[in-house]
């Protein structure tokens, strides 16, 4: 096997764009990682809004892959996911069929596809949840797929550790978040995921100050260029 980067793969977060990952795109080419991001928009997530299907993401996530593997003649790849892109990549990975909505059948190949799959870097995923619209989802995931499940496939489970859950205004976000995540409101995570329901077991799992999770202007977040530089190199590694 060639010692070039495997072509990596991007899938974003819940309810975000495309647009919004060119930055970790461009910070992985800078390290030699050739990049591909899903071509979501906003737009695109909405059938799956309230715990639905989230088909319409696998669908593209697959169709990406698919022309990733064949521009760069690569039997291989790397999957980066972010937020929810984590578990849904989980999804795609896995053989049991997804048809728990009852909208696909199980001849649908749009899993199974961790032969693929060289290395998993989930950011900010939460892997677990307690909200009942995702619950169903993530539950499909954890109880056919628990912990680093795959032996041929590297998991890199990466946590930020920026925002203590507090009942105070400052904080009031993060708190019910990680409370809807985990259970537990008083603790560390990135805003958003507690770093808690971030690992799995069996995977390297990271924790990286000061890391929030999602872009905004004048913070650090899992594609910030200085923290992809953190990062980048555990996608070099090959099973």
């Amino acid at each position: 096997m060639s010692d070039r980067p495997l072509p990596t793969v991007i899938l974003p977060g819940y309810l975000a764009a495309d647009y919004e990952y060119r930055e970790l795109a461009s910070a992985l080419e800078q390290h030699g990682v050739p990049t591909a991001i899903v071509p979501v928009k906003k737009s695109t997530w909405l059938p799956t809004l309230g715990g639905r299907s989230i088909v319409p993401i696998l669908r593209l996530l697959h169709a990406t892959a698919i022309r990733v593997r064949r521009e760069f003649n690569t039997e291989q790849i790397n999957l980066v996911g972010h937020s929810a892109g984590g578990w849904i990549s989980r999804i795609y990975m896995g053989e049991k069929p997804y048809c728990i909505h009852g909208d696909v059948t199980p001849d649908a190949g749009l899993w199974n596809a961790r032969a693929y799959i060289n290395t998993l870097v989930c950011l900010g995923t939460p892997q677990t949840s307690l909200e009942r619209w995702t619950k169903r989802n993530l539950d499909f995931v954890s109880q056919n797929y628990p912990g680093a499940f795959y032996s041929n496939v590297r998991y890199v489970c990466i946590a930020g550790k920026a925002v203590f859950g507090q009942r105070s205004w400052k904080t009031w976000l993060a708190y019910n978040s990680y409370t809807l995540t985990c259970g537990n409101g008083n603790c560390w995570g990135d805003g958003i995921t507690p770093i808690s329901a971030a690992h799995l077991e069996g995977a390297e799992n990271l924790v990286f100050d000061d890391v929030y999770h999602s872009p905004k202007p004048g913070r650090l977040w899992y594609g910030s260029p200085e923290v992809v530089d953190r990062w980048a190199n555990q996608l070099k590694i090959k099973n």
